[in-house]
């Protein structure tokens, strides 16, 4: 079984993080392939989607790659800019309503500028006029009603974990989280699990560095994810 994974952008050690959620796919049987440019990632996709390739299992977005259209990101726009085009992302929808698995993490919300199809398939996008994060520190990460009766969450306990809480993002109408998080009495969600087609959808927006996926329950918590979502897992389980 195979894992497509993207990986890189600015502002994190994607190296670190990338390199757990690989060896995490790979425990479970999931063979990772890493690429860090989306226009590969995109035919990887495609060359699956035209049965060139068999069809991925599980794709994984743990990066950061936008239009990078403000000013202050000029000096890198030329190198890590990128513009999702409706038809790429309309592979990746083929891919999970077709029954492959998607795993979103942490800076995946903020990548492809809420392009629509991808705002839809992953729950939650950044909004560059309302969302914002504090400093890293200390979250305290609380499972909901929901999330107790998950498969990706079931019997998790509630825990603490250095990370970088995204607050107000844009979301779907019915997304239930699993995982919450509390800033100045508001509950931000902080992960998700959703049938798609005939596929299914986790997003995780825990995961700023490695003291975060290598928190044993984090990582307990992708773990399952990986394997609720991959390919070949009925919805419903």
């Amino acid at each position: 079984m195979s894992n497509l994974m993207l990986s890189g952008g600015p502002g994190h050690d994607f190296d670190a993080t990338t390199s757990e959620l690989g060896a995490l796919s790979a425990d479970i049987g999931l063979d990772p392939t890493v690429v860090t440019e989306p226009v590969e990632f995109f035919t990887a996709l495609r060359r699956a989607e035209e049965r060139e390739i068999p069809p991925w299992d599980l794709v994984t977005v743990n990066a950061l790659r936008w239009r990078m259209e403000t000013g202050q990101y000029t000096d890198q726009r030329d190198r890590l800019g990128f513009e999702l085009r409706s038809a790429d992302a309309g592979l990746l929808a083929a891919h999970v309503t077709g029954g492959g698995g998607l795993l979103v993490l942490h800076t995946g919300v903020i990548c492809f500028d809420a392009e629509p199809t991808w705002h839809e398939l992953v729950g939650a996008s950044w909004n560059w006029d309302s969302s914002s994060h504090p400093p890293v520190a200390d979250v305290d990460v609380a499972v909901t009603a929901a999330g107790r009766d998950h498969p990706v969450t079931e019997g998790v306990a509630p825990f603490r974990v250095r990370d970088e809480l995204y607050l107000h993002l844009d979301t779907v109408d019915d997304l239930v989280p699993l995982l919450t998080a509390s800033h100045l009495g508001q509950e931000q969600p902080l992960l998700w699990a959703r049938p798609f087609g005939e596929g299914r959808v986790v997003t995780d927006v825990l995961g700023h560095g490695a003291e975060s996926t290598t928190h044993p329950a984090h990582r307990a918590v992708l773990r399952r994810a990986m394997s609720w979502s991959r390919r070949g897992t009925p919805n419903g389980s």
